[in-house]
This record gives structure tokens, C-alpha cells and sequence, in this order.
């Protein structure tokens, strides 16, 4: 039943995970000053190999202007290649695929990060987090945005990554050109849905046309949020029809960001069925999906994988126990670490400073934040 989890999956043209495990998109904010890759996030993601056939870094922000996490990864420099190939490096070191995510904050940024005032489709405020009003982005700067999520590509390219993830969900710039809560624009890139899916469309042709000179297979995935609870807001049809136009336009895989792999709808009063099976039913196999959220044991894995989704991403379950797949397939999943000890830091690779900030997380039980 469970050698499932051991399967390889074929993604992209030519590529194959080397199971169904990924390592979810954390953002570790153990960078040296400046986004430069450091031997912390080398020796986390290098541990974390040895479990996930696909691992996705945390986001790395293509612009300055779009740093919205202090300490995290920079792929807006091209002195930053360096770095990003020693990570690349040893995320593949056990035969995983690597996969650089790319992201612009937009109204998300704190204006502290950036020593000035957030930009985004319109001079809408977000209605949570430490946010400003953001100043809407002029035509020409929309244009020089697209340029910048490219040429971050192309130093993945460089730096050896096996693909590019565009990072068009938790309510960051690509999400917010597709949402009409913090869409108002009256240009070509805003107002009806077709105009507000225009941005991530052409940011994914222009990015496979991009992977398609790289010399090797290499692959352009998409994030997202399903829904928005912002009124107005994404909605699970709205989603379904970007899926579908991504889908159209050759996306190599599809990832879904959710807090609960099988929650019901954000936007409905009364919970109904788990919104992933809409999207699976959408999806209809054309493209690898990943599911996210709340997967802790072999059991959680195995039922996404019996719901019609080739692979699961795991972030609380990797970060605790990098061993995880070698345990839940075999007679060692009674042993697995669930707990944080300060005496298991080494053992686990987490970066002193992530430690510190999330220790509170870290060192509850997972049902302890699931009350």
C-alpha cells in the first residue's frame, strides 16, 4: 500500500522525481546580509535531499522591491548565482530535483525591507499583516516587473536548478494582479477576469519560452491559492479557469497552497466537500498536482495519493524529521520526531535563528496548533 510514496513521477519533459515527496517552500530567513545563499540554508536543504524527490526553496525575491521576508533569498543580482548554485548543488546531491521559487511581494512588503512604499496593480491596502498602502505600478514598471521575474530565471538557469517555481499565491504580486480585491486597474492588466489572469499568463509564456533555451530539460511550475476570504475576492471557479489557461499554456506542474489538504471552501458559510477534488477533477492528469498541508504521517500522505494527486508536500513533517520517508516506509514510523529538543539541532540542520523565531512552533505538538 504505502510503496506508493516510493514511486517516481515523470514531470516536465524528460525529468522524474525520485518519489512522491516534496519538500514544501519554507522561508528559513538564514541568508547572509543581502539575500546571499549561506552555509545554513546549504547544510537544511542538503539534510532534507535525502526524503524529498522535489525540493522547493523558499521564496527568493526577483526585485528589491519585492523582498517582503528580512534574511531571505535574493535571485534579483547576478552576483547571487554563485550562492544559489552551491544550493542547487546540494539539493540534488541525493537525486532530487531542485526547484528555485520566485516571487515579488508587491503590497505584502513591509515598508521597513525596502526603505519605501510597496508597489502593486492598484493603491489598494491588504486587509492583514505589517502592510502600508502600496502605490499602483505604471504601465512600463508592469512590463519591467515581468523582466525581472526572467531574468531571475535565467540565473536559475545558470546557477544548474532543475526549474522555476512562479510564486502566484499567499496574496503576493501575481495573485494580486488576479485578485479583484487588489486589481482596480482599467488597463490591459486589469478589470474583467481574463485581463486579471493576463499577467500570470504572459509571466508563464514568457518564462517557458525562457526554459526552453536553457539546453536541458528544465521546469516552470505555479503556485496558488485556491480562494481568497477578501470581498471581493478569488474565488474556486476563478482558480479553475487560471488552472485551466496555465494548463493550456504548458505549465510543468501545479502546486497547491493550502493550509489543510482537504479543507472545504474558504468562501462558503457551510463546509462542504474538500475543495482539491474540484481540482483534481479540473486537472484531469494533464499535469503533475501537489497538495500541501496538515500531511504528517504515511496515512495523511496516503490518502491525498488515493484522492488523484501524484505527488505531496511536506513542510512541518521535513522540517522535524528529514528522514521522514526512509521512516514511514519502513518498520520506523513509530519513531518518528514530531517534538523540537535543543539536542536535536544538529542532527536536523535548522538554522540557529529559524530555531529562535519559530521555537513556540516547533516545540508544541502539531495538534497543539490544530485546536
Amino acid at each position: 500500500m504505502f510503496d506508493k510514496i516510493q514511486d517516481q513521477v515523470p514531470i516536465g519533459q524528460g525529468l522524474k522525481t525520485r518519489n512522491r515527496v516534496v519538500l514544501a517552500p519554507m522561508t528559513l530567513s538564514a541568508c547572509e546580509p543581502g539575500g546571499y545563499v549561506s552555509q545554513a540554508d546549504i547544510d537544511f536543504y542538503e539534510r532534507r535531499s535525502l526524503s524529498a524527490g522535489l525540493l522547493i526553496t523558499g521564496s527568493a525575491y526577483v526585485h528589491p522591491q519585492g523582498q517582503a521576508f528580512a534574511d531571505s533569498f535574493s535571485a534579483a543580482e547576478d552576483d547571487k548565482i554563485e550562492g544559489l548554485s552551491r544550493l542547487a548543488q546540494a539539493m540534488k546531491k541525493n537525486g532530487s530535483l531542485a526547484i528555485l521559487q520566485l516571487y515579488h511581494g508587491g503590497r505584502m512588503v513591509a515598508p521597513h525591507l525596502i526603505e519605501g512604499q510597496p508597489v502593486a496593480p492598484s493603491a489598494v491596502k491588504a486587509e492583514h499583516g505589517y502592510v502600508a498602502e502600496p502605490r499602483a505600478l505604471k504601465h512600463q514598471e508592469v512590463e519591467a516587473v515581468l523582466e525581472a521575474f526572467l531574468a531571475a530565471t535565467r540565473r536559475a538557469i545558470a546557477a544548474g536548478f532543475d526549474g522555476v517555481e512562479l510564486h502566484g499565491a499567499n496574496t503576493y504580486l501575481i495573485q494580486q494582479f488576479f485578485s479583484p480585491h487588489s486589481n482596480h486597474r482599467r488597463d490591459k492588466w486589469g478589470g474583467s477576469l481574463n485581463n486579471r489572469m493576463r499577467f500570470a499568463k504572459t509571466l508563464l509564456k514568457k518564462t517557458k519560452q525562457l526554459a526552453k533555451q536553457a539546453g536541458r530539460p528544465f521546469l516552470v511550475g505555479y503556485r496558488f491559492s485556491p480562494e481568497e476570504i477578501e470581498e471581493p475576492g478569488i474565488t474556486l471557479a476563478d482558480s479553475l479557469q487560471l488552472l485551466e489557461q496555465l494548463i493550456t499554456l504548458e505549465v510543468d506542474y501545479l502546486h497547491i497552497s493550502a493550509s489543510a489538504a482537504f479543507r472545504p471552501s474558504l468562501r462558503q458559510k457551510e463546509a462542504g466537500p474538500p475543495i482539491l477534488l474540484d481540482i483534481v477533477k479540473k486537472i484531469r492528469d494533464r499535469v503533475p498536482l501537489i497538495a500541501v498541508g496538515a500531511i504528517q504521517t504515511r496515512q495523511d500522505a496516503q490518502a491525498v495519493l488515493d484522492a488523484g494527486v501524484p505527488l505531496v508536500s511536506l513542510g512541518r513533517a521535513l522540517l522535524l524529521d528529514p528522514d521522514w520517508t526512509a521512516k514511514v516506509t519502513s518498520e520506523e514510523a513509530t519513531d518518528l520526531i514530531t517534538v523540537y529538543r535543543d539536542d536535536l539541532q544538529e542532527h536536523l540542520k535548522l538554522p540557529t535563528s529559524f530555531v529562535e523565531d519559530l521555537r513556540d512552533y516547533l516545540e508544541n505538538t502539531y495538534e497543539d496548533h490544530h485546536i
